[in-house]
């Protein structure tokens, strides 16, 4: 990658499990990708299982071609072992079922990579009731992290949960009077929608920090720079794609592989072990927005998201986010 940010290719344990949710497309692609190329057995969690077989079968030809090329730290392994689980970030019901078919499977967790997300909702909200973006960037994932903890904690040392957030974070407004729109949505401006699902994703990474300082999980995210990915596709106002369109003419926008760089450092470098509560950009610990790093403020978003979610939680997973 020259003289830009780069991760370490070596190889992996090959009983180390990822998840990556929104792997088979973008950044999480590339991060599925390498995490498998290292020796990792990797789970893409998205919606559609054409679209993942068929990245499934993209990944095992790259492969092919890395080896070819000679590329050194990469798996002995004569494929990849990357599988699919159907997930839905915007349906809780889906949510649950991949998360019990998850530790029905018996599986260890060692790398959870929450990446899946949308830049826009154009007013939906979800079957659930919630504003598309908030669910599905943000409580969503917490769900996730909430009901496979249990499982984290088991697998051993070295577990690691990973935040695919935003620079966009700096512009997200803290109000939990309007988490939820309740005007006509032309009234809430839709990007400043995304900012807060990825505001508050900072703010649980140090919230979760805190909590889980003393156990075998890390909690990290990350901003991936302006990367050219299919969460641009749904943009609908003519200034939105004009604006997208000239920023990719000029060539200002990266690639999958290098907006992936800094989660695939996070999620496989030996050197992240114990690593915990930082904000990153271009693989260096960075200071994000004054909101996010605000303690009191990163409570009271805890309380609320819990108050939100909380049927769709046991007892037990509950007092598990306590951190005990």
């Amino acid at each position: 990658m020259g003289g830009k940010p780069s991760f370490p290719v070596q190889p992996l344990p090959d009983d180390r499990i990822f998840v990556v949710t929104g792997g088979n497309a973008g950044i999480g692609y590339e991060m599925a990708k390498w995490c498998a190329m290292m020796g990792g057995k990797v789970v893409i969690a998205c919606r559609s299982e054409v679209r993942a077989r068929k990245a499934i079968e993209k990944m095992q030809e790259e492969f092919q071609s890395e080896k070819g090329k000679g590329t050194k730290g990469l798996t002995e392994n004569p494929k990849l072992a990357v599988e699919f689980m159907e997930l839905d970030l915007a349906s809780f019901t889906s949510v649950l079922k991949f998360c019990d078919e998850f530790r029905k499977s018996g599986r260890k967790l060692h790398v959870l990579c929450c990446n899946a997300g949308i830049c826009y909702s154009h007013g939906r909200k979800t079957e659930d009731g919630f504003e598309m973006m908030l669910q599905v960037n943000y409580l969503g994932h917490f769900v996730i992290i909430a009901k496979l903890l249990s499982t984290m904690r088991a697998s051993g040392q070295d577990c690691r949960v990973i935040f695919t957030s935003s620079i966009a974070h700096d512009s997200g407004i803290f109000d939990l009077n309007t988490l939820q729109y309740d005007e006509k949505f032309e009234k809430h401006p839709e990007l400043e929608y995304y900012s807060r699902s990825k505001l508050y994703q900072v703010m649980q990474t140090y919230e979760m920090a805190r909590r889980f300082k003393d156990s075998n999980i890390t909690f990290n995210s990350l901003h991936p720079g302006l990367v050219d990915t299919e969460i641009f596709n749904e943009a609908e106002s003519c200034f939105d794609r004009c604006c997208i369109g000239c920023v990719r003419k000029i060539g200002a926008m990266r690639t999958s592989l290098e907006g992936a760089t800094t989660g695939i450092e996070l999620a496989t470098n030996p050197k992240q072990k114990g690593v915990s509560g930082y904000y990153w950009v271009d693989c260096k610990q960075t200071m994000s927005s004054s909101t996010s790093r605000d303690a009191e403020r990163q409570k009271e978003l805890w309380d609320k998201t819990l108050e939100l979610i909380q049927q769709y939680l046991t007892d037990a997973e509950k007092t598990g986010l306590e951190g005990k």
